[in-house]
């Protein structure tokens, strides 16, 4: 383009610049309402499977498990939502983490300190629990040749319907607890004790 004047040809590379900083800004915020992120102050929706979290104090030391909540939402969960004789991520979204600064001995099962990444394979008379060492993964991805090991689970039938899956510590008594996993009908639980 060729101006006429100088005086012009700064005017015109002058409005050039400012209108590519308002399209800049414009593609910016345009990413941050796509990345997720909420530009306008609206509210958000809730999740549908909510992060929660277990803990049990041994000795001082807390032993954590970080997992998200599926609720039933009327449908059929057992040999179901979560078929029998399959391998189940117990829980939603991110793979369910067993984190423990100390040494455990889940059931059987002697489980080093460290990070590890809780399955359980459910079946109608008995449950196992499965500790793998792969972790940081999503929980539909599962590599069988990195089990620790799998434990038995010892069940019973919940007298009513829990509508929203639960992990917990439950009966904690000094060095031992049992590690629960509630839903529907279902409770499974295993022995859980440092050596």
């Amino acid at each position: 383009m060729r101006c006429l004047r100088v005086s012009n040809c700064f005017r015109v590379a002058l409005l050039g610049a400012g209108l590519a900083l308002i399209a800049s800004q414009s593609a910016v915020a345009a990413t941050g309402q796509m990345g997720g992120m909420d530009m306008g102050g609206g509210a958000k929706k809730p999740m549908a499977s909510p992060p929660a979290t277990a803990t049990v104090n041994f000795g001082g030391q807390q032993v954590v498990i970080k997992y998200n909540t599926p609720s039933m939402r009327g449908r059929k969960i057992m040999g179901g939502l979560v078929p029998y004789g399959q391998v189940w991520r117990t829980g939603a979204n991110p793979a369910t983490t067993l984190i423990t600064p100390v040494p455990l001995h889940i059931g059987a099962l002697l489980v080093p300190a460290g990070t590890y990444t809780i399955y359980s394979l459910p079946d109608p008379k008995e449950w196992k629990l499965i500790v793998n060492k792969q972790t940081g993964q999503w929980g539909t991805e599962y590599t069988q040749g990195m089990d620790l090991g799998r434990v038995p689970m010892k069940g019973k039938t919940l007298d009513r319907p829990q509508e929203v899956m639960s992990i917990s510590f439950d009966g904690t008594k000094g060095n031992e607890t049992e590690l629960h996993v509630r839903w529907e009908n279902t409770d499974e639980f295993v022995k859980v004790t440092t050596p």
